[in-house]
């Protein structure tokens, strides 16, 4: 008879576990790293950098070179995206939706809901990345 033992580890440690084997890689083998809240951004359906290029606000250049975090640790962006699919996000502060100008809130949300739709659909579509971009963008990124 085989004694199979289970060890639950606190989330704590695990944390502390991972940060620690990263800390012990190279750079080129750990991926990319919320510069935010430092866990893997493990796609780009989730990416504020890749939903940024898709709509315009990154040029294919700076995909190598800029951070990397979740779009939700960047609530400023964040907020615009209005689906039912994704949870709502609130900023805080003077960038916040509800100090800004009504006409560019609703205008900000058509953008970059429709960024984000993009986002989810093109891992979808096995896309080359100068095609990510949101039509109106695609001549400037490339």
């Amino acid at each position: 008879m085989a004694l199979t033992v289970v060890i639950s580890e606190d989330p704590d440690v695990a944390s502390f576990r991972q940060k620690f084997e990263r800390s012990r890689m190279a750079k080129c083998d750990q991926g990319y790293l919320c510069e935010v809240c430092g866990v893997d951004v493990p796609n780009i359906t989730v990416s504020d950098l890749y939903l940024r290029y898709v709509i315009g606000e990154v040029d294919s250049r700076q995909l190598l070179a800029a951070p990397e975090r979740h779009i939700r640790c960047n609530p400023t962006l964040a907020q615009f995206i209005v689906c039912k699919e994704f949870t709502p996000v609130e900023a805080e502060g003077p960038f916040a939706k509800s100090h800004l100008d009504a006409i560019d809130v609703e205008r900000r949300e058509e953008l970059v809901t429709a960024g984000w739709k993009r986002l989810q659909e093109v891992r979808k579509l096995g896309l080359a990345i100068p095609d990510y971009p949101l039509e109106q963008f695609r001549r400037k990124s490339n």
